[in-house]
């Protein structure tokens, strides 16, 4: 069905909506990306995190705005610089009936570094810890290499697994692949695994052994949709009860429409453009014997450019904000002065090309994945748009998110368009991953495609995790984010607006994040 068609589908289905049976027990939700792995230690993607923590809980979770709460762990302490000690609760049961334990908890921790061929890793958050025992069966150790203030908030992003269900003959025990045929995806989560085929449907039940309160829903369906328009027709005919991401053409007509309800949350995902600045020469960029991204000059001239302001309010039709930081200004870290999106300047960016020794300009191919964020092909053609007319040459190359990611971790990229989704609130999280040097062993640069690598940088992210007084640690990160946006490291265009439409009758508590977590969606009161 082509866009217009699937238009007026929707547009017909209106009048339609309210009459449809709908079964209160089951809760069908419309997401814009599948999960690449059930396994919930091989991929740090939202698409993954959403479906992982509907089957899973971590010792502590972040609340819709980012702020951690007991979960797993009932109460935690450190009782030195770098030990910590968790009391897990003893209501706390698998979905199999087994007890919860210490041992679970060990065994989980353990596993991260040892799940092979993570495309983002796990070990991100672990990088810190040193180890990790069982004090009895219902407190967990963990002590740290040196003092590390952000121990609670890495924990909120690693979901206990059952040591019983998932162990194996691999290394990690149950390998990837076990896990996404459901063998050993046991968590103490509200829902637990049913069935999942790559391409259809990912179908999940009640926990009945759950130890929180009880889901609203006896089943939900996670129907993988990325076309928007077809989405939002699911919505309409009453195919599905909740999408992600309504389509920005329709929002607000969405959100006049009694049939329906939108839910929207403060934004912490960046939009971003990362470049080669490694590959000599560059894979994308044809007929050059160097690589002209590693011209800090050149860089310059391409961030100058973007008209950010436009991105956001024309093409994603103002559920965007331009950006000039990594992080919004409430965040932790954020540079206040950096906040403002700078202005697009073609006419200086044609003078630093031309200062570089590029009057001419060159060709180049800009990546994106096509329907992984909102609008993203049409970002990306703006933004190739918005090149060529400074004198770059840009063509887009667009693929289905999998391969999309495939290409990125092959570094077969010399520019692409990609984003980050901040789940901890703190400038260290983002810049370790998409700017410290590239060494997933240590949790550094798990998602630097671009291969960008400033020691100076990387001292400042190790100084900054080991300061814990906040004043000092925010001093460090903003100096840190400071120091690659002022080297054009990186490329921020706009922060995400996180929207999600409902039919009547149904709520959701929207989370910045941008997890969609079934056992948020409760009916109306």
């Amino acid at each position: 069905m082509n866009f217009v068609k699937t238009r007026l589908a929707a547009s017909a289905a209106l009048i339609l909506l309210g009459a449809l049976p709908l079964s209160a027990a089951d809760l069908k939700v419309g997401i814009k990306s599948e999960p690449s792995s059930l396994d919930p230690q091989f991929h740090v993607l939202v698409p993954n995190m959403q479906v992982t923590f509907a089957m899973f809980d971590p010792l502590v979770m972040m609340d819709s705005k980012l702020v951690p709460q007991p979960a797993l762990a009932e109460s935690w302490k450190a009782t030195s610089e770098t030990i910590w000690e968790f009391v897990l609760r003893k209501d706390a049961k698998f979905s199999d009936g087994s007890p919860l334990t210490a041992d679970d908890v060990v065994f989980t921790l353990n596993r991260i570094p040892k799940v092979p061929n993570s495309p983002t890793a796990f070990t991100l958050f672990t990088r810190q810890i040193a180890t990790v025992e069982a004090v009895d069966a219902h407190t967990v150790r963990i002590t740290t290499k040196q003092p590390y203030p952000l121990l609670i908030t890495d924990l909120a992003n690693l979901p206990i697994m059952s040591k019983t269900a998932a162990s194996g003959s691999a290394p990690e025990g149950k390998t990837t692949v076990e896990l996404n045929r459901g063998e050993g995806l046991v968590g103490t989560g509200p829902f637990k695994f049913v069935s999942w085929q790559k391409g259809a449907d990912l179908v999940l039940e009640r926990n009945p052994n759950y130890w929180g309160k009880p889901a609203e829903w006896d089943n939900v369906i996670y129907r993988p949709m990325t076309n928007p328009a077809a989405r939002a027709a699911a919505l309409l005919s009453g195919d599905i009860d909740m999408m992600e991401d309504p389509p920005t053409t329709d929002l607000e007509q969405f959100k006049t429409n009694a049939k329906l309800s939108v839910a929207e949350a403060p934004g912490t995902r960046i939009v971003y453009i990362a470049l080669d600045q490694k590959g000599e020469p560059s894979p994308g960029i044809p007929g050059q014997g160097k690589n002209p991204l590693m011209d800090k000059r050149v860089r310059e001239a391409l961030s100058l450019a973007i008209d950010r302001k436009a991105i956001a309010e024309r093409v994603m039709g103002g559920v965007a904000v331009a950006a000039g930081d990594l992080l919004p200004q409430s965040m932790f870290g954020a540079v206040k002065a950096r906040q403002a999106a700078p202005a697009s300047d073609t006419a200086k960016a044609k003078a630093l090309l031309a200062e570089a020794g590029y009057p001419n300009g060159f060709q180049i191919t800009l990546g994106t994945p096509n329907g992984r964020y909102v609008n993203d092909v049409r970002v990306a053609q703006t933004i190739a748009a918005m090149w060529t007319r400074a004198g770059v040459k840009a063509e887009v190359a667009a693929a289905a998110p999998p391969v999309f990611f495939k290409s990125r971790d092959n570094f077969e990229y010399s520019a692409y368009l990609a984003a980050w989704g901040n789940s901890t609130g703190e400038m260290s999280t983002t810049l370790r991953s998409l700017v410290g040097t590239r060494d997933p062993s240590k949790g550094s640069g798990t998602s630097n495609g671009g291969r960008y690598s400033n020691p100076e940088l990387d001292a400042l992210l190790e100084k900054a995790s080991a300061t814990m007084d906040d004043k000092a640690r925010a001093e460090l990160l903003q100096k840190a984010d400071e120091m690659v946006l002022s080297d054009y490291g990186i490329i921020p265009v706009h922060f995400e607006v996180p929207v999600w439409a409902l039919r009547k009758g149904l709520t959701y508590a929207a989370r910045a994040d941008q997890y969609t977590l079934p056992q948020d969606v409760t009916s109306a009161k």
